[in-house]
């Protein structure tokens, strides 16, 4: 099994990267989650993304977005593994890698999550802390992490 990754500008995604990344988030997020929610919020056009590939096949994507977009702090979003990849281990590698990404392209500074509840220790074992009480976010428990 061969991994690689690249990180992309919005401009910089190819018509078929970005439709495959918006097919993955929209089969995990819409379809496999039961989660009618507009993924199209606009700030794509301002983030980089970050495709994941296990031999050459799409895995997992996440949106990297510059501080004051979402938040006051940097911020890793819209974090899918494919279900076909799951089990790999390639939570790890593709959050280790978004992190790494943002220091690339915003430099070192905190950053922002909002985790699943339910993976809320994953997301410590990569020195996330939980920040302020559990919400809801179209039907699925989330919280604040902050990774400073």
């Amino acid at each position: 099994m061969t991994f690689s990754h690249s990180i992309k500008s919005f401009d910089e995604l190819t018509n078929h990267e970005l439709y495959d990344l918006l097919r993955l988030r929209s089969d995990v997020f819409v379809v496999e989650q039961n989660c009618p929610y507009l993924d199209l919020d606009n700030k794509d056009q301002k983030s980089f993304h970050l495709l994941y590939f296990v031999d050459n096949e799409l895995a997992g994507v996440t949106r990297l977005l510059p501080a004051g977009l979402s938040y006051n702090e940097i911020a890793i979003g819209r974090v899918v593994i494919a279900r076909s990849h799951r089990g790999l281990g390639l939570g790890k590698k593709l959050m280790e890698a978004s992190i790494a990404g943002c220091e690339e392209k915003f430099g070192k500074g905190s950053i922002r999550i909002s985790a699943q509840y339910h993976l809320s220790k994953f997301y410590q074992s990569l020195g996330f802390v939980e920040q302020g009480e559990v919400y809801d976010e179209d039907g699925i428990p989330h919280i604040g992490m902050l990774r400073a």
